[in-house]
C-alpha cells in the first residue's frame, strides 16, 4: 500500500517561537506532539505529503488542489518575512487526482482561482516538517462549502491515486479545533466549543471516523472550529482501512483548541465502509424527516421539486387544510442542506390569493432566486430540509423594550421607507434584541447610528 498515513495538526501562528515571543510555552505539548507525528513522517520516508488547509483557496461548490510547479510564502503578515518557504508541488498527483475528480463528477480540481502564496495553515505543518528533514514534494488542497462526503471521496480519491502512481504518500489534515473555549479568548465562549473539541478528542483517540463525520453542524457551528473538513478528507483515505490511531495531544489555554493525532492505515477491514455508513444513515434520516412533514412543509417541497425538475409551477392542490385556502398571510421558506442554509425568501405581508399560493411561490424563489445561494440543482434534492414560517400581520413599536428575541420577529425600516430589513424570531446565535435589530439593518442596508422605525410580529412555524 503507497499510503503510509495521516497526522491532524493545529495551525496557530504563535506556536513559532519568532511570532510567540514566549507564549508558545504556553502550548508545549502541542509543540512536543508536532515534533512527533513530523518526525514520524519523516522516518517513514513518504514521496509526497498531501496538505489540506481551511486558509487555502476556498470555495463554497469546488475543493481547489493548487496547481503548478512550485509555491513560496512568508509570514510577512505576522511581521516575519524572514520566515520564509518554498515548496515543489507534484504536477503529475495533482494532474491524475483532477482528472479522476472529473471522471467521477467530483466537484475537485485546479480550475479555480490559483492562490499565488502558501497561506498559514500550510505553512505551519511546513515549519515542523522541514524542520525533521522532509524535502519532498508537497500537495495543497483547500476545503469547501460543500458535504461530508464530497470531502470524504476526495480523500478516497487521494490513496486510490497514490496507489496508482505507486506514490508513498502521507495526509496532514491541518486545522484548529474550536474557536469558543473561553470567554477572555479572542473570539470568546460557547457551549458548543468544549463539546466539539471533546468529540474531537474522543474521535481521534479511538480513530472512529464515524462519529467524525456524522459531527451535527449545529455543533460545529457553534463552536466556531475550522479543522473538520480537513479531517473528512484524512478520514477517507481510510475507507475500510483499520485504523491505529493515537491523540497525541489537546490543550487550548489561548481560547482556541489544539489537537495533535496520528493515524497508520493495518490492513483492510470491508467493516470500516464509513462513507457508505454515512450516506445509508443520511438516507434513513431524511426518509424518517419526508414522514414527519405536515401539509406546509409537503407543499413547500412539492413545489420546489416541480420546479427544478419539470421547469413547471403547480397549482393549489385539493385536500389542503382550510386554513392554507382561505387565509391570506406572509410567509417564509427556509431551505437547508446538511444543516446549513440553502435559501431563504418570503413576503411580509400576502401578495398572493391564499396562504398556499404564498408559499408555493416563496417555496421556488429560495431555491432559485436567493442572490446568496447559486440556484438548487435537481441533484440536491433529495438532501434537503423545509421551514415555513406564516407570520402575523406587523405592529409597529415604540422600542426594542417591546421585542422578545425568542417570540417576536422584527422589521427596521428607514425613516423615508425606501429601506427595510426583516430577521425572523427564535434564530439560531441571535440571543439579543440588540444583535436581531444590528442584522436587520444590515440585511436592509441602514447604517447602525440612523434613526429607524421598528416593527414586530410573530410567527408560526412548521418545521
Amino acid at each position: 500500500m503507497s499510503f503510509l498515513g495521516a497526522c491532524a495538526v493545529p495551525h496557530p501562528p504563535l506556536i513559532l517561537p519568532e511570532i510567540g515571543r514566549g507564549e508558545e510555552n504556553k502550548i508545549s505539548d502541542t509543540i512536543e506532539a508536532y515534533k512527533s507525528v513530523a518526525d514520524w513522517i519523516v522516518k517513514n520516508n513518504p514521496d509526497l505529503v498531501v496538505i489540506t488547509s481551511p486558509h487555502a483557496t476556498m470555495y463554497g461548490d469546488y475543493m481547489q488542489i493548487s496547481s503548478g510547479s512550485t509555491a513560496k510564502g512568508s509570514f510577512a503578515n505576522f511581521g516575519h518575512p524572514e520566515l520564509a518557504f518554498h515548496v515543489e508541488y507534484d504536477e503529475e498527483f495533482v494532474q491524475q487526482v483532477s482528472k479522476t475528480a472529473g471522471e467521477i463528477k467530483l466537484p475537485a480540481g485546479t480550475l479555480g482561482r490559483q492562490g499565488s502564496e502558501l497561506d498559514h495553515g500550510t505553512m505551519i505543518p511546513l515549519y515542523f516538517l522541514q524542520m525533521a528533514g522532509y524535502e519532498g514534494k508537497i500537495v495543497r488542497i483547500g476545503l469547501s462549502g460543500l458535504s461530508n462526503i464530497h470531502h470524504y471521496t476526495l480523500g478516497v480519491l487521494l490513496r486510490e491515486t497514490a496507489d496508482i502512481m505507486d506514490r508513498r504518500m502521507m495526509i496532514v489534515a491541518s486545522g484548529d479545533l474550536s474557536h469558543k473555549l473561553k470567554a477572555d479568548g479572542p473570539y470568546g465562549f460557547a457551549k458548543e466549543g468544549p463539546a466539539f473539541d471533546q468529540r474531537m478528542a474522543d474521535c481521534f483517540d479511538k480513530g472512529d471516523f464515524l462519529e467524525l463525520l456524522t459531527t451535527p453542524a449545529k455543533l460545529a457551528e457553534g463552536a466556531a472550529e475550522c479543522g473538520l473538513r480537513s479531517f473528512w478528507i484524512m478520514a477517507g483515505a481510510f475507507d475500510c482501512l483499520d485504523v491505529e490511531s493515537e491523540l497525541l495531544s489537546c490543550e487550548g489555554p489561548f481560547g482556541v483548541g489544539y489537537g495533535v493525532a496520528r493515524f497508520t492505515p493495518r490492513g483492510e477491514n470491508g467493516r470500516r465502509n464509513i462513507g457508505e455508513q454515512v450516506l445509508e444513515g443520511h438516507k434513513r434520516e431524511m426518509e424518517a424527516l419526508r414522514k414527519k412533514e405536515d401539509d406546509y412543509l409537503r407543499l413547500a417541497r412539492k413545489s420546489l421539486e416541480s420546479f427544478v425538475r419539470y421547469n413547471k409551477r403547480i397549482d393549489v392542490p385539493d385536500g389542503l387544510p382550510a386554513e392554507m385556502i382561505n387565509t391570506r398571510a406572509g410567509a417564509f421558506v427556509s431551505i437547508k442542506k446538511a444543516g446549513q442554509l440553502r435559501g431563504c425568501i418570503g413576503t411580509i405581508l400576502p401578495v398572493r390569493e391564499s396562504l398556499a399560493a404564498e408559499i408555493i411561490a416563496n417555496a421556488v424563489s429560495a431555491g432559485t432566486a436567493d442572490p446568496r445561494f447559486p440556484e438548487v440543482t435537481e441533484e440536491e434534492l433529495e438532501d434537503l430540509v423545509y421551514d415555513v414560517d406564516v407570520l402575523s400581520e406587523p405592529e409597529p413599536i415604540e422600542s426594542p423594550a417591546q421585542l422578545d428575541v425568542k417570540r417576536y420577529g422584527v422589521i427596521v425600516s428607514s425613516e423615508d421607507g425606501y429601506r427595510r430589513g426583516l430577521l425572523l424570531p427564535d434564530l439560531d446565535g441571535v440571543d439579543t434584541v440588540e444583535e436581531q435589530i444590528s442584522i436587520a439593518r444590515r440585511k436592509g442596508g441602514i447604517s447602525p447610528d440612523e434613526r429607524v422605525k421598528l416593527q414586530r410580529f410573530e410567527v408560526t412555524r412548521h418545521e
